[in-house]
């Protein structure tokens, strides 16, 4: 099981899972185009793919789905508060939907999806969990740890976790007071310190592959995010691979069989 950012952060989110013969984009927040670059990139097209994971509604995570209904009839999944954003916006769009409660399991081929509730600023948002060759789980966009994501992604061997800002950075920024108040709070983004305190507790349950993502272009940097988590990390007893999601191209494949993810 192998994964690909296509794009992480504020400007748009798009990341490929592969087991064997099956491949799920997670969002969709990058354009159509690209996201067909970034596969051609990766020896796949959109003929390949087997489904659509979707957190919530925002842009940065959904903007490739217009244009994306109208040419391919992939199946997209995500939470029915989710899909009910999507079909009062895109045309074309509610055929393709297919609505998963949180705390819910499905399958894609070989692959089982769980789904589990984030708290962040929209409809009823959600990340997953997918099972196959290996165990993985995503959990960005969430204001903090839900009981739900701890419990899902226990013992998952590759994380990619949110690292969107650093706090002080934040505080003292240009930003205008509601937006820093809105990221900070319980259904904002997680912090580097609350990504650095929760990638501890996964080492813990086994976890040994962790990728920090959805990082913040104006209060963070991937050195800060990366020696924030990396120094909490050094305390714990166990050997984790860190890795930072680029923003804006393919990343290389993350994956604790593969030898990028290391130190």
């Amino acid at each position: 099981m192998t994964i690909h950012t296509l794009a992480s952060g504020s400007e748009g989110n798009c990341l490929l899972l592969s087991d064997g013969g099956v491949h799920l984009l997670l969002d969709a927040g990058i354009s159509t185009r690209r996201i067909k670059a970034g596969l051609l990139q990766l020896g796949l097209t959109m003929a390949d793919v087997d489904g659509v994971l979707i957190t919530h509604e925002h842009s940065d995570h959904v903007s490739g789905l217009q244009t994306m209904v109208k040419h391919h009839r992939i199946p997209i999944y995500t939470s029915p508060g989710t899909a009910r954003q999507l079909a009062y916006r895109i045309a074309g769009i509610e055929s393709l939907l297919r609505p998963v409660e949180p705390g819910t399991v499905f399958s894609v081929g070989d692959c089982r999806v769980t789904v589990f509730r984030t708290s962040h600023d929209a409809a009823q948002s959600v990340d997953y969990r997918v099972d196959g060759s290996a165990a993985v789980g995503f959990l960005t966009d969430t204001g903090f740890v839900t009981p739900e994501a701890e419990t899902a992604l226990a013992g998952v061997d590759t994380l990619v976790l949110e690292s969107n800002h650093d706090v002080e950075w934040l505080r003292s920024g240009p930003y205008p007071y509601s937006l820093k108040a809105r990221i900070l709070g319980d259904e904002g983004h997680l912090s580097n310190d609350a990504a650095a305190e929760f990638a501890a507790r996964m080492a813990r349950c086994g976890t040994r592959c962790i990728i920090l993502a959805h990082l913040s272009r104006e209060n963070n940097t991937p050195q800060r995010a990366w020696d924030t988590v990396q120094r909490r990390l050094n305390t714990v007893e166990a050997e984790v691979l860190l890795e930072v999601a680029p923003r804006s191209e393919v990343s290389p494949p993350y994956g604790t069989e593969v030898p990028v993810c290391s130190e």
